[in-house]
């Protein structure tokens, strides 16, 4: 995984509630068991008319939108609790979602895959979400080593697991990070023979 301290970038806001992991990537691309590709499919079915043209109303597909945050509505990766979401959207590009709650799973799984869940409050993100719509342009700051986000809106904090920001400020998945304490483990070890 990639180290993470800082994220500024444009936002992609898309205000829809309960959005599930079969809409993030649907069932029928989940053939694969690498992550190489999945995020050509991801929001396949928003993005895409039945025909394989673009859907231009969906905000991935609106020219005055991008980077690599997503500001998501309310209750984000509910549903099956498929990996293959937080690859996707990993593969698109996205290195932070932003909501006002994440399912569990799916929070695991993004955390695991380098991908950020940063949950403010309902208020926040409704401005937040509106400030974006108005104003494309407009950068987002998400400072992980102080659990902030910073806008144009105003500055909110968020939470995250002590181990799991670790892990993401270091680049580390759970393998690495128990290398990183190979030492502490042998003199753990040499202690209690």
């Amino acid at each position: 995984m990639e180290k993470f301290t800082i994220v500024t970038s444009r936002a992609i806001p898309l205000p829809t509630e309960n959005i599930d992991t079969d809409q993030i990537i649907p069932a029928r691309f989940l053939k694969a068991t690498d992550k190489l590709g999945f995020g050509d499919n991801v929001f396949r079915d928003w993005r895409f008319h039945k025909d394989g043209s673009a859907n231009k109303d969906f905000a991935l597909n609106n020219p005055n939108y991008s980077g690599n945050i997503l500001v998501a509505g309310d209750n984000f990766g509910c549903g099956s609790s498929r990996e293959h979401a937080a690859w996707a959207l990993v593969g698109y590009g996205f290195k932070v979602i932003v909501s006002s709650f994440f399912a569990d799973i799916f929070k695991g799984n993004a955390l695991n895959n380098g991908l950020l869940p940063v949950q403010v409050t309902e208020e926040y993100l409704k401005k937040l979400l509106a400030h974006l719509q108005e104003n494309p342009t407009s950068e987002v700051i998400v400072n992980l080593e102080e659990q902030t986000i910073e806008s144009a809106i105003g500055k909110a904090t968020f939470e995250i697991n002590t181990y799991k920001k670790t892990c993401m400020i270091n680049g580390y998945d759970d393998i690495d990070f128990l290398i990183s304490n190979k030492d502490k483990i042998k003199a753990f070890e040499a202690k209690h023979v």
